[in-house]
């Protein structure tokens, strides 16, 4: 077995709700509504469809005293954690404090006056909650903007460092940052630069990476990069998508790292002439009919015997394609023949049973664990 040589960072712990985020806590997944908030029954619908994709956090925009007023109806009906997302009106950060906010993403220099920045951190201390810094490549300060020329890796970090500073001279250290870009490697720069100045968690995301595929793959080739560093503590997958996909992509990259679990890990081949069925239709029907299962587990499915023997001994469930019938791996052991005609059915039962012993085998481990303590 290869062992994951990946050693994380050292960061602060901070919460978010009830997320832990940095130290040892697992690297969170989040993304955020693109609903109006003020639709209160439309934001709630897509905050449950992203916890059912295992959302670990999710942020909403409030953008003014009607959506904080609307952000509180929200919180009153979820149980994921909520971010507040502000800009500029510290009267609306208060609000959403005082609603049950969970976190504030907040950049403390475009508050206004100290007096201002005082009150929202007062906030914070008062109802217990972190903020986030977010520093953006396509919305520096003018000042940065006219000093670098272009948005570069130095340029995020000094605006990043400027809002730390409030926030240190203030004693208050419950917080995470992001300096985010749409280009890889400016990303990559500044999360590196930025890492090496503080120890507070930070959040990785390629801002407005694009549409659903490319978006993916640019967020997949920054983020794991860092990731593979021992960079980041929480992501966020930014896609012109539903923010669902967004939560399947940012599983799909932790998985592929080892990093964290969550869910079926498809060990497919590309399908060639050799293929006793149609792979490209089965792990289609597959990944739709079991998006549902949050049990970790590996299922393997090739299309013929030269590659798939050695897979399926690897995996919890796997299958050798052959035609009429498939022989089925059951934890690395040859198990038993199926019809190939019906392997998306056949597979998904015994996904289904798997799950159950998997949930069966955790639970008596946990009664063990508490009698023998």
């Amino acid at each position: 077995m290869i062992v994951n040589p990946i050693q994380r960072r050292a960061t602060r712990k901070i919460r978010v709700g009830s997320v832990y985020v940095g130290g040892d806590a697992p690297i969170s997944i989040q993304s955020m509504t693109n609903t109006e908030t003020c639709d209160v029954a439309a934001t709630i619908a897509q905050i449950q469809r992203c916890v059912d994709a295992g959302a670990d956090i999710m942020r909403v925009s409030v953008p003014s005293m009607e959506a904080a007023a609307a952000f509180g109806e929200i919180r009153k009906q979820v149980n994921v954690p909520l971010v507040a997302d502000i800009h500029f009106d510290y009267k609306i950060a208060l609000a959403v404090a005082d609603f049950g906010a969970d976190c504030l993403r907040i950049n403390p220099g475009n508050i206004g006056s100290e007096a201002k920045i005082r009150e929202v951190v007062a906030a914070a201390r008062h109802h217990d909650i972190s903020m986030r810094i977010g520093v953006n490549a396509g919305s520096l300060e003018k000042d940065i903007q006219k000093k670098y020329g272009e948005p570069t890796g130095q340029a995020l970090l000094e605006s990043a460092m400027r809002h730390i500073d409030i926030l240190d001279r203030l004693n208050f250290h419950e917080f995470k940052v992001s300096v985010k870009a749409s280009n890889v490697f400016l990303t990559m720069d500044a999360y590196r630069l930025l890492s090496q100045q503080i120890d507070n968690p930070l959040h990785l995301g390629v801002t407005e990476a694009g549409i659903y595929r490319t978006g993916s793959v640019k967020s997949a080739i920054a983020l794991g990069g860092l990731l593979m560093e021992g960079i980041g503590d929480t992501m966020r997958i930014s896609l012109a998508a539903e923010p669902e996909e967004e939560i399947k992509i940012g599983f799909d990259i932790l998985k592929s790292l080892s990093l964290r679990s969550n869910g079926i890990n498809f060990i497919a081949c590309p399908s060639c002439s050799r293929q006793e069925f149609n792979v490209i239709s089965v792990m289609q029907q597959l990944e739709e009919r079991l998006e549902d299962i949050r049990t970790p587990m590996d299922v393997s499915v090739i299309g013929c015997k030269v590659n798939g023997p050695g897979e399926a001994k690897e995996a919890d469930i796997g299958v050798v394609g052959a035609a009429p019938r498939s022989l089925v791996y059951r934890n690395g052991e040859k198990s038993h023949l199926i019809d190939t005609a019906q392997l998306v059915d056949e597979i998904e039962t015994m996904v289904r049973q798997r799950v159950i012993e998997l949930e069966d085998a955790k639970a008596k481990e946990i009664i063990r664990t508490s009698f023998s303590e």
